[in-house]
C-alpha cells in the first residue's frame, strides 16, 4: 500500500473514532440531534444520494405527490441520524437499561422458531436504526451472528465491529459465510441476514419489489431450504407514540418446497422480499431510500435510473 493510501486510511479511522467518541460523550437526545444534522448535511452535499432517493420513491409510489416524497425523505434522514447517535451510545446500553430504548414485540414468534431446534434465520432489512436491532437482541439475552460485508478500510471496519459486538454478537464476512452459517444453524444458533439491497446477477434472482423486478440475494432461501432453519422476519421500528423502538418479530415464513430447486429458491426469495415490501409500505419514512435497489437489471433491459 502506498503512503498516500495509508495516510488516507488513518485519517478516515481517526475521523470515525473521533465522531463516535464525541457523539458518545453527548447526552443521548443531543447525540441523536447532532446525528440528524450530520446526515442531513451529507445527504444534501452528495447529489447522487438525493437523486436516488427521489427516483426510488417515484418508482415505488408513483401516485404520491412531491410533498409526500419530501416528507418521507426527511423522515429517512431523521431515522439514519438517530441511528448514528444510538450507535455511538452502544457502550452505555446494558441488559438493565435497554428497555428504556427498545421494546420486544412478538417475541413469542422468535421463541417458537428457536424451539424447533434447527436454528433461526432472521429476515431483516435497512429500516430505522437497523444497527440497534441485533445489538438490543443480544442484550435481551439472545445474541446472534450477522452477515456483513467488511468495510474496505480495515481499521474503520475493526472499530465498527468492536461497537457492534459489545453486546455479545459476532460478525460473519458476507463473502465467506456459507460454512460458518451452516455450522451455527446446526448448533441451533441465530443468523441475521439483510436482504433488501441490490445484488449481482451471479448472487441473486429477480423477484418483484414494488412492481419492479429487483435482483435479490438468493442466499437466504438457499440456506433455509438446505437446513430447515426457521426464517423469522425481524425489524426494528420507531414508535413515535411510545418514543421507543420496537423490535418486531413476525411468525416464521412458510417455505415453498416443490422439489424444483431453482423454482423453490425464486419463490421463497419472492416471499421474503414481499415481507420487506410490506414493512416498507407501512413505514416508508424509515427505509433507506438512498440505495439503488433496482440497479441490476435482467439481461438486455436498460437501467431504470436516468443518472
Amino acid at each position: 500500500m502506498d503512503n498516500g493510501r495509508l495516510m488516507a486510511e488513518w485519517a478516515e479511522y481517526i475521523a470515525a473514532r473521533s465522531a463516535l467518541g464525541l457523539l458518545g460523550m453527548l447526552p443521548r437526545p443531543v447525540a441523536r440531534a447532532v446525528g440528524v444534522q450530520t446526515v442531513r448535511l451529507l445527504y444534501w452535499s452528495r447529489p447522487v444520494l438525493w437523486r436516488t432517493a427521489r427516483w426510488n420513491l417515484k418508482l415505488a409510489f408513483p401516485d404520491w405527490d412531491a410533498a409526500r416524497r419530501r416528507r418521507t425523505i426527511r423522515g429517512m434522514i431523521r431515522q439514519v441520524g438517530w441511528m448514528a447517535g444510538e450507535f455511538a451510545h452502544f457502550p452505555d446500553y446494558t441488559r438493565e437499561n435497554i428497555e428504556r430504548v427498545v421494546l420486544l414485540d412478538g417475541f413469542e414468534n422468535f421463541a417458537a422458531a428457536r424451539e424447533l431446534g434447527k436454528g433461526v434465520l432472521f429476515l431483516t432489512g435497512h429500516l430505522s436504526a437497523w444497527e440497534l436491532a441485533p445489538f438490543a437482541q443480544a442484550l435481551f439475552g439472545y445474541p446472534l451472528h450477522f452477515l456483513a460485508r467488511p468495510i474496505e478500510n480495515r481499521r474503520v471496519n475493526e472499530l465498527i465491529d468492536r461497537y457492534r459486538c459489545l453486546s455479545g454478537n459476532q460478525p460473519i464476512d458476507k463473502g465467506k459465510s456459507a460454512r460458518a452459517v451452516l455450522s451455527i444453524l446446526r448448533q441451533g444458533g441465530t443468523v441475521g441476514v439483510l436482504i433488501d439491497h441490490n445484488t449481482s446477477r451471479e448472487e441473486g434472482v429477480f423477484v418483484d419489489f414494488f412492481g419492479l423486478e429487483a435482483c435479490t440475494t438468493s442466499g437466504l432461501a438457499r440456506l433455509a431450504l438446505r437446513t430447515d432453519a426457521a426464517v423469522v422476519p425481524g425489524f426494528l421500528i420507531w414508535d413515535g407514540e411510545l418514543r421507543k423502538y420496537r423490535l418486531r418479530f413476525d411468525p416464521a415464513v412458510e417455505l415453498a418446497r416443490t422439489g424444483d430447486s431453482d423454482s423453490d429458491i425464486r419463490e421463497n426469495t419472492a416471499r421474503f422480499t414481499k415481507v420487506v415490501e410490506e414493512f416498507v409500505r407501512r413505514y416508508p419514512e424509515q427505509w433507506l431510500w438512498v440505495h439503488k435497489r433496482w440497479k441490476t437489471r435482467p439481461a438486455g433491459e436498460p437501467s431504470v435510473y436516468p443518472f
